[in-house]
């Protein structure tokens, strides 16, 4: 079992740039990737979304791609032989057309700045090279931690599950000889009543069999235990069961409201609203099950 949520960070660089890449997992029905990067790489985007899958079954991951150009960190702020030679290029030009010419802090300034953003272009099919490797990473981090989650879920719902399976003894331990204790009650009632009627009377007989009708769960207890075998199984599963439990415990959820509609019974009615207490805490954990 996987949870969907989850965070993996990776790193790749050369001698020009670094590239930081962060993925961030939450619940979604579906599987949904979404990629931050420079317009001006989108055409890698593909390739991103196509490796993050390959990895996930369900969830919305976004992926935030961090560009850094080493020049900024490991080159000089002023490359003096470069600015000379521009300042050698403008001063010929400007004699060519007779314009005076001079420096000052601004021009020189505006120089330094056009050889910073010219000066170290990035290689776009090498960049793509390193995204990937900061991508694999990533991922690779991502899944170790949304697995380590599931462990976490899975544990906590197999507690959760024991707990329902407590409650649903109960109530087949108080539905034991509910029966066999209404027919005294009824003839009680009777006698109470000045009737005449013994258990063999016909129409205390039609009424008995009512109410055996009426508060019989042993169908739906039978389901029960069906429906929570299967559940213990898909607390071992891996792979993308998110929606099958989901569907299960709708199932279990009918089930259960059936006995509440049928119990008549106090502690009974008592033990139903632990269950739907419960379920519903196992239904809030199951939304983030991958």
């Amino acid at each position: 079992m996987n949870s969907m949520t989850g965070f993996g960070r990776g790193t790749a660089s050369d001698e020009n740039i670094n590239i930081v890449v962060q993925l961030t997992s939450v619940n979604r029905r579906n599987l949904e990737v979404a990629v931050s990067m420079p317009k001006e790489w989108q055409s890698l985007e593909s390739g991103i979304s196509a490796e993050v899958r390959k990895h996930t079954l369900r969830g919305r991951i976004h992926v935030a791609v961090e560009i850094q150009k080493e020049a900024t960190v490991t080159h000089k702020l002023i490359n003096e032989e470069k600015v000379d030679a521009c300042l050698d290029e403008l001063k010929a030009y400007a004699d060519k057309k007779g314009i005076p010419f001079s420096v000052d802090a601004g021009l020189l300034l505006q120089i330094i700045n056009s050889q910073r953003t010219s000066g170290h272009s990035i290689d776009l099919e090498s960049a793509g090279s390193l995204i990937l490797d900061a991508l694999k990473e990533a991922v690779e981090e991502l899944v170790a931690m949304r697995s380590r989650e599931g462990q976490a879920l899975a544990v906590d719902l197999g507690a959760r599950v024991k707990e329902i399976e407590g409650f649903l003894d109960q109530i087949r331990t108080h539905s034991e000889g509910r029966v066999l204790k209404y027919k005294e009650l009824l003839l009680q009632r009777l006698q109470q009543a000045g009737l005449e009627l013994d258990l063999d009377d016909e129409r205390v007989l039609k009424e008995i069999s009512l109410f055996a009708d009426r508060c019989d769960i042993s169908e739906e207890m039978t389901r029960l235990s069906s429906h929570f075998e299967q559940l213990n199984g898909f607390l071992e599963e891996k792979g993308s069961i998110g929606r099958k439990m989901e569907f299960l415990l709708q199932e279990i959820g009918r089930e259960i409201n059936t006995i509440g509609s049928k119990a008549n019974h106090l502690e009974i009615s008592r033990s139903v609203i632990e269950c739907k207490n419960e379920l519903e805490r196992i239904r809030e954990q199951v939304l983030n099950v991958e």
